[in-house]
């Protein structure tokens, strides 16, 4: 008998590769990808532009 314990495909929690969703940057209107779903409530920034808005204390 086989059991699939999980670990050694990434573990049932926290190993466990994120799942990345599709979005439009809010600032410069680019496609991005966030590692949660987009709810529309809120700004979604990508990479560059969430750099830079953390830099500048914003």
């Amino acid at each position: 008998m086989s059991f699939d314990r999980g670990n050694e495909r990434g573990g049932f929690s926290g190993g466990r590769p994120r799942e990345f969703h599709k979005a439009i940057c809010s600032e410069c209107k680019k496609e991005c990808e966030v590692p949660f779903k987009p709810s529309g409530d809120r700004p979604i920034y990508c990479k560059d532009c969430y750099s830079k808005r953390k830099d500048s204390g914003r």
